[in-house]
C-alpha cells in the first residue's frame, strides 16, 4: 500500500503505530523476561508467570482489566531493579528478541509512511527503557512510552510517573500534534487493541491491525481499514531485496557496454596484422 507523498506546502502529519501486535508479534516488555531472569532481575518462578502471560496475551489480547493486572504486576516486579542493568540488557538482547517478531508488513508501513514524508510515532504502554531501543531500531521518529519513577538510587522505585494507556495514549498524540504542528485529520493510527479506541479517534486515518473482537467489531461498523499482519521478518532479510528497476537498467546497461568493450577487444586481437 503506498500512500500519496505529503504536500510540504500543507500542515505535517504523522503516523502513529501501537507497538505490541501491531508492530511486533508479542508483548516487548514480556518478550525479555528470560534476559531479565538470566540477568538476574526476576526468579525462576517470575519468569514462568510471565511466559505464560505472554501466552495468554497472544491467544487473547488483553481487555483493560487485564492490563490493569498486568500493569499492576510489572510495577511490583520491577520495584528495586537497577535502571542502567535493564538498559544494558535490552541493548545486548535488542536484536536477537525483537528482530525475529517484527512484522514485515509493518515494517514496510513504517518505510512507505517515511517515503511519503510523515514522521513515525511509537506509542506503546510498554516502558521506555524496552519501547525506545526497540523505536530506533524500527526507525522512529519520536516514542511514547510508560514511564517508571526512578529513586535517587538509580533504581525503579516501583511508582509510575506515566501511563501510556487508553485515553493517555490519545492525550498524548494530541500534544505532540500541538507541538510538532500535525494536521490530525490527516495523520494515521494502527492498533490492535479497543483498548486504543481513543488513539485511534484521534485521528483522520485509524486502522486497525490484528484486532481484538472489540476493536474489529468498532471497525467494521466505523468503516475502518483492517489489516492483517503475520510475517514476521528479520531486518537483515527485509534488506535482501532485489535491486530495484532503475538500478536494473542501470547494471544491464554496463553489462552491455562491457560486452561490446570485449567483443571489440577479442576481434582486435583477431584482426590480421597487416
Amino acid at each position: 500500500m503506498l500512500w500519496p507523498v505529503e504536500n510540504h506546502s500543507l500542515p505535517r502529519t504523522a503516523a502513529f503505530f501501537d507497538l505490541d501486535k501491531t508492530v511486533i508479534a508479542k508483548s516487548s516488555t514480556l518478550t525479555f523476561s528470560k534476559s531479565f531472569y538470566q540477568g538476574g532481575l526476576i526468579n525462576r518462578r517470575a519468569a514462568l508467570r510471565t511466559a505464560y502471560t505472554q501466552f495468554v496475551f497472544l491467544i487473547g489480547g488483553a481487555d483493560h482489566d487485564q492490563m490493569e493486572r498486568m500493569r499492576e504486576y510489572l510495577s511490583a516486579l520491577c520495584r528495586g531493579w537497577n535502571v542502567q542493568q535493564v538498559k544494558e540488557i535490552v541493548a545486548e538482547t535488542l536484536h536477537e528478541l525483537i528482530d525475529p517478531i517484527i512484522y514485515d508488513e509493518a515494517a514496510s508501513l513504517i518505510e512507505e509512511h517515511h517515503t511519503a514524508g510523515r514522521d513515525v510515532v511509537i506509542v506503546s504502554t510498554s516502558g521506555a527503557e524496552v519501547v525506545e531501543p526497540i523505536g530506533e531500531l524500527l526507525g522512529a521518529d519520536r516514542v511514547v512510552a510508560t514511564r517508571m519513577v526512578v529513586g535517587d538510587d538509580g533504581c525503579f522505585t516501583g511508582e509510575v510517573e506515566y501511563y501510556a494507556y487508553g485515553p493517555t495514549k490519545a492525550e498524548a498524540v494530541k500534544e505532540l500534534a500541538e507541538s510538532e504542528g500535525y494536521d490530525l485529520s490527516r495523520c494515521f493510527a494502527y492498533s490492535d487493541s479497543a483498548t486504543d479506541l481513543p488513539m485511534l479517534e484521534a485521528v483522520g486515518r485509524p486502522h486497525a491491525v490484528n484486532p481484538d473482537r472489540t476493536l474489529r467489531r468498532e471497525a467494521l461498523a466505523r468503516g475502518w481499514p483492517i489489516l492483517d499482519f503475520h510475517r514476521p521478518v528479520r531486518l537483515k532479510q527485509r534488506l535482501a531485496v532485489p535491486p530495484r528497476p532503475a538500478l536494473l537498467a542501470v547494471a544491464a546497461i554496463g553489462a552491455a557496454a562491457a560486452t561490446a568493450g570485449l567483443v571489440w577487444y577479442a576481434s582486435r586481437r583477431r584482426a590480421p596484422v597487416i
